[in-house]
């Protein structure tokens, strides 16, 4: 069975040696200049077993035959439906509720949407508990019992650096800034809302990036969705990693500039289209585009895997482009310092022209910033739909933020910030290295804290969810259409909060028998009902 395993030679200056049994896949390159790592730079996408795949598409189609069955039975009301429908005296107005477009989401969705939305009565961190919820109509409503259900390990949540939580310093801090500003402001940045507090964070975080100025937002996605176009507009040029995350796609198409995609973290095909447009020009006319962007994310968050940035700069400075980077999943989680992966390769932050990331994340609060150069900021401050329009972000989320960005540039006056780095790094290590031993097949970067770990058929998507909350471990279930229709997979996400014996709990993923040529569950039997609307069938 292929696998294909990324490898930077920076320590070698011979090919890697034949016993390693490595493989990659043709569409992913091999660095081609190791003199750009400093350090091994491995990653692994194992490809999907042939039948595996076959089993994959024969479970969605057998599931699409009983969708388009049900729907005829409703259609004729012989099973009832649930769904918003058209009135008959609306006929021929144009449809608000496409059937076709909703098939999915009726007939494929609905069958295991408890695995989500899933109500939480506690703070985000290594544990959660769970209002119990049952349902009488096969997911279409859901009742509360009144139960909770306590000490579910949370391996769901971004909370990479453990500062989701309500006691410590950043609780204490943002506690008091609460009672000096309230929680609201009532006013937009240019208006009535900038507070010093706002300020002093937007400092900070210029000062932790490394670069001149830098402005924060109140929402993360909103972040991407609305400056973008305040960058890019028409006759400009966007190429965006294939895999880049909604906001990105979002803002590249309100900005109305020509977007062109390349194969994710695949130099060879963004050299290319750099060649291309620069040789080329914009359609029709072959005048020189105005910008060019390359926008790539630090961690894409559904597989795990890390930019090639070093490699994304040297073409950026070669074909005279410009650099947004996406640190959503990256800053806090990943370097020496928690600067994200410029600080993880050891880079100038100077050569990425527009630095964003979330605070969501590592930093357990909300929003999202832009870093950079003075100009670049000050024209965002006159020109973006967020910062124009937007009510200013809350106090308290303002103060977690300072509060827990210090901790980790060592400025509290202790070592907390350098000992949550270190334990996110070793936690990381540990769980991808006991899930690889074991032989499931995961995903992404070794240094990544988000592990897919691959399912594949559609009926593992809710029966894994369900079991592991059965065993008390919380997770997140992805399938089609957010991955690929033939790579359902599970996401964990480790955190500097987890205890080795939270992660040895969770890495036997209990009683789930797995080899690489046949993956089992030896779970208990699910209920009749299950069994009867065909939520197993594989």
């Amino acid at each position: 069975m292929a696998a294909r395993v990324l490898f930077s030679q920076c320590c070698f200056s011979e090919p890697l040696p034949v016993w390693l049994g490595l493989v990659t896949h043709p569409n992913q390159n091999v660095p081609h200049n190791s003199s750009l790592y400093k350090k091994p730079f491995v990653e692994s996408f194992e490809e999907t077993p042939l039948w595996v795949a076959v089993l994959t598409y024969m479970g969605y189609g057998i599931l699409t035959i009983f969708g388009y069955l049900r729907d005829f039975l409703r259609h004729w009301d012989i099973e009832k439906c649930h769904v918003a429908r058209e009135r008959d005296e609306q006929k021929d107005f144009v449809p608000l509720y496409q059937d076709f477009e909703n098939f999915y989401t009726r007939n494929l969705y609905m069958r295991i949407r408890d695995n989500w939305n899933r109500p939480i009565c506690s703070v985000p961190g290594a544990k959660v508990d769970l209002v119990e919820r049952v349902t009488h109509d096969y997911n279409w409503t859901f009742e509360h019992t009144g139960k909770v259900v306590k000490d579910v390990i949370n391996m769901g949540s971004y909370n990479y650096l453990g500062f989701a939580e309500n006691t410590g310093a950043c609780a204490d801090a943002a506690l008091e800034v609460t009672k000096m500003y309230g929680v609201g402001v009532g006013s937009t940045r240019c208006e009535m809302g900038n507070l010093d507090i706002h300020e002093e964070m937007e400092q900070l975080v210029a000062r932790f990036l490394g670069v001149e100025s830098a402005m924060a937002f109140g929402m993360g996605f909103a972040t991407n969705s609305m400056n973008i176009p305040a960058l890019m507009g028409k006759g400009c040029l966007i190429l965006s990693d294939e895999l880049n995350h909604t906001s990105l796609v979002l803002g590249a198409r309100l900005s109305g500039s020509t977007i062109r995609v390349f194969k994710h973290n695949n130099m060879q095909s963004l050299e290319k289209l750099l060649r291309d447009a620069i040789v080329h020009g914009q359609p029709r006319t072959h005048r020189p585009w105005k910008k060019i962007l390359i926008v790539v994310e630090g961690i894409y968050s559904m597989e795990g895997s890390i930019v090639r940035l070093p490699e994304v700069i040297a073409l950026k400075k070669r074909y005279k482009a410009y650099l947004y980077l996406d640190e959503a999943h990256s800053i806090g989680a990943l370097g020496p310092n928690g600067r994200g992966v410029v600080d993880y390769f050891g880079l100038d932050s100077k050569d990425v022209d527009i630095m964003m990331g979330t605070f969501t994340k590592s930093f357990g609060a909300a929003g999202g910033y832009i870093g950079g150069k003075k100009e670049l900021i000050d024209y965002l401050r006159r020109h973006s739909h967020s910062a124009m329009y937007a009510t200013s972000m809350s106090p308290p989320v303002a103060q977690q933020i300072i509060t827990s960005m210090k901790i980790i540039m060592g400025e509290d006056g202790t070592t907390l910030g350098a000992d949550r780095l270190r334990q996110l790094s070793q936690n990381t290590t540990f769980f991808r290295r006991r899930l690889h031993e074991m032989g499931f097949i995961i995903y992404g970067n070794d240094d990544s804290p988000v592990v897919p770990l691959m399912l594949y058929m559609p009926a593992k998507i809710g029966a894994f969810g369900r079991e592991m909350l059965k065993r008390n471990i919380g997770t997140v279930v992805v399938g089609f259409p957010a991955t690929p229709i033939i790579e359902s997979r599970a996401r964990f996400c480790v955190s500097a909060a987890h205890t080795r014996e939270m992660l040895d709990t969770v890495s036997p993923i209990s009683n789930m028998k797995h080899k690489r040529q046949k993956f089992t569950f030896i779970f208990s039997p699910p209920p009749y009902s299950y069994l009867q609307h065909g939520l197993f069938l594989l």
